[in-house]
């Protein structure tokens, strides 16, 4: 009865995840000055799905354009002395371009190979604090829908309300306010065993577990989600610009490293339903188990047991019989 053996189960549900960023911040943007981040900014993909990226911190490069220009010295592969240090036409390992066969000054501490690439080259001094450190604040609302086939039930973990306001002013609290799929990112970050200040800085990975343990011999109502987060990586980030042509019909960019937090959003669940063959089946096996245990009791206590000599007597009788006599032969 515990484990539900009397049940029917379909453990492998179909799942939808649909996912949308809301919130607003300002930081300055590398050479491009101060400029506001919205949703259309600091979430991607745009559209929302099961995973899903928040910039938190950036490095900006601006008005980058092709041409010639000194590799940075944190590149290996471009310090040099001399010319004959930088082979013309090799690409720089690990660094932003092709050598031009040219030593030159990066500054007045160090010399480093010329490069023909997106100059100047990327920038890599990174913030102290993270540049839009108001994303703790920002909310995550996931829809998840999920259906078992073999039960034709579905279900969905937003609340079926006639309020408009309900979603805009919502946050999911998993005491007073379970229903609600609206969550905080510094809630979700601190779920998961983490400060967000310090996850934001470096950038990371958070895993959002939706878990469902439907019993269908219950109200659909008490088919409900239950969420966990966990910590997956520390430090992550990618590059992304953007192109426009300046008034000397140069192609150029903007260029941005994004630091920030990765949600994956898995969907996991089982239901439950009556149904007379495992439950037939788990009587069977109950009844076998009962006539086992007889048996086992019985030689445990004829002769494993102290008092085995009193419990034999009283099971079994004692029969003695004395000598045949000639006519009973």
């Amino acid at each position: 009865l515990v484990r539900k053996g009397y049940q029917d189960t379909d453990p492998a549900p179909s799942a939808a995840v649909v996912t949308k960023l809301k919130g607003a911040a300002a930081a300055e943007v590398g050479g491009a000055g101060r400029r506001l981040w919205d949703a259309a900014d600091y979430a991607r993909p745009p559209q929302g799905e099961n995973v899903l990226f928040l910039v938190t911190n950036f490095i900006a490069t601006a008005k980058q354009a092709q041409g010639t220009c000194p590799e940075s010295p944190s590149v290996l592969d471009a310090v040099c002395t001399e010319d004959a240090d930088c082979p013309v036409g090799n690409p720089v390992v690990r660094g932003n371009g092709i050598k031009t066969g040219k030593c030159v000054m990066f500054n007045t501490t160090h010399s480093t190979c010329e490069i023909y690439g997106w100059c100047p080259v990327e920038n890599n001094t990174l913030p102290r604090k993270p540049l839009l450190a108001e994303a703790e604040n920002f909310t995550l609302f996931i829809k998840n829908t999920i259906h078992f086939t073999k039960f034709n039930f579905s279900k969905c973990n937003t609340l079926q309300t006639n309020d408009p306001t309900y979603f805009k002013s919502c946050t999911y609290d998993p005491f007073f306010n379970p229903s609600c799929p609206v969550f905080r990112v510094r809630d979700m970050v601190e779920a998961a065993g983490e400060t967000f200040g310090d996850l934001a800085l470096l950038g990371g990975s958070i895993g959002v577990r939706i878990e469902w343990d439907c019993d269908l011999d219950h109200p659909a109502a008490q088919c409900q989600p239950q969420y966990s987060f966990s910590l997956q990586d520390r430090r992550y980030n990618f590059r992304t610009a953007s192109y426009y042509w300046d008034s000397q019909r140069r192609l150029c960019r903007n260029l941005l490293k994004l630091y920030g937090i990765r949600f994956d959003i898995s969907v996991h669940g089982q239901a439950g339903k009556f149904s007379i063959i495992p439950a037939a089946v788990s009587f069977g096996t109950g009844i076998a188990f009962f006539g086992a245990a007889t048996v086992v009791c019985d030689l445990v206590l004829l002769y494993l047991d102290a008092k085995a000599d009193f419990y034999w007597k009283e099971k079994f009788e004692e029969v003695r019989m004395g000598p045949l006599r000639r006519d009973e032969v």
